[in-house]
């Protein structure tokens, strides 16, 4: 049963909430201005739902759901009101989390329900911050690609799989495909929050809040989901996205950032902060083509960053052309190059990253190389038994 604390909101609705499954602590509108709310938010015992009424003005009623997300990040707030496109927008900014109709039925109160006691208990397995390292070891890693159908999702979910694995809880990986992302659909996720969430409201400014929007995938890596709709994601600015990867840059080690194919605002926007640059092209000549020019436009901007590594994808030896032919015109030598193979559509179609399955063919191997080439394997440590042994020889 889910503790609901009910702030100026009318006997009908408080009633609806306690047969609806909450355990409701009905208050008077005062309550929400002489400190008693913030008391009760305090306790350890905190609601997980707290529902600010009619009779609590606009306000105050905001100015609270600010406060409480201070006091008890584990408690979801509700605005009970009419609601409109602008009364939504303050809202959302204020911290609350859903504005309820004075006319909701059950289902819809149950579905408020739901979601903040599933929040509720997100926020109290949130992550610890990971502990600073000094900032060398920060990687912000862009995966582009100058045309689509290449395998560049394949790539940046393999890579925040293989990192997560090298360093539990180090890794975030971004769907910066604001329209087309399927970073969730290739890591068989059903996400409950998709990136408009992480960049609006509370979870813009303040990182213990961003966390608990974001999903967590069975490899341990945390995933920023791509939108709901083209429409959803039309709504996230390039600075929008700027301010997200700079928080999830001070939280996480990694961030993988799987974006959509050519050089979106967004996308220029991650390469800005970028510290390791992927850049995916296929075996055909409009993708070697594809991917010089893009290296050149990026080298123009000076978005080029040290760290580059160039990925040629699905080859096979049908095509007609030679891996000479493609260096020469992309400028330099292949970093890496995966063949075409059968697992990969079976992992796509599956859900089951090829680093998840840990197979041994030729393209999980590529993919474990390319992890190494971010973040090498420490060496290992030699202990007093390994010395003697060594000595005694």
């Amino acid at each position: 049963m889910s503790r609901v604390l009910t702030i100026g909101v009318d006997d009908d609705l408080a009633a609806a909430f306690r047969a609806n499954g909450g355990a409701v602590l009905a208050l008077g509108p005062a309550a929400a201005t002489d400190g008693t709310a913030l008391g009760l938010l305090g306790d350890a015992d905190a609601p997980a739902l707290l529902a600010l009424g009619a009779e609590v003005p606009l306000p105050a009623a905001l100015a609270l759901a600010g406060q409480a997300e201070v006091v008890s990040s584990g408690t979801s707030v509700v605005l009970v009101a009419f609601a409109d496109p602008d009364l939504w927008k303050e809202a959302m900014r204020a911290g609350v989390r859903d504005v309820l109709s004075p006319h909701a039925d059950a289902t819809e109160i149950q579905a408020v329900l739901a979601r903040a006691t599933g929040l509720a208990e997100a926020r109290r397995s949130a992550p610890a911050p990971v502990g600073t390292p000094p900032a060398p070891s920060r990687r912000v890693v862009v995966v582009a690609s100058p045309k689509g159908g290449v395998g560049k999702t394949t790539v940046a979910t393999n890579l925040a799989v293989g990192l997560a694995a090298a360093e539990p809880g180090s890794t975030v990986l971004v769907d910066l495909d604001v329209q087309f992302g399927d970073v969730a659909g290739a890591l068989a996720l059903v996400p409950q929050y998709t990136l408009p969430d992480a960049v609006l409201g509370a979870a813009s400014n303040d990182p213990l809040v961003l966390k608990t929007y974001l999903g967590r995938h069975r490899s341990g890596s945390y995933v920023v989901a791509g939108s709901d709709s083209p429409v959803a994601g039309d709504g996230v600015s390039p600075a929008d996205v700027g301010r997200l990867l700079d928080m999830l840059g001070r939280e996480f080690r990694y961030v993988v950032v799987d974006t959509a194919p050519g050089l979106t605002d967004h996308t220029l926007t991650a390469l800005e902060r970028a510290t390791d640059l992927v850049l995916i092209g296929s075996m055909d000549v409009p993708g070697v083509r594809g991917l010089r020019k893009e290296l050149d436009v990026l080298g123009q901007l000076g978005l080029v960053p040290a760290r580059r590594h160039l990925v040629l994808n699905g080859t096979d030896s049908s095509g007609g052309l030679e891996m000479e032919d493609v260096e020469r015109t992309v400028g330099g030598p292949l970093d890496l190059v995966l063949p075409r193979h059968k697992a990969v559509p079976l992992s796509t179609n599956t859900g089951v990253p090829l680093l998840e399955a840990g197979g041994k063919d030729p393209v999980t191997r590529g993919l474990r190389t390319l992890v190494d080439r971010i973040a090498p394997p420490a060496a290992p440590v030699r202990g007093r038994r390994a010395r003697r042994r060594a000595g005694a020889r």
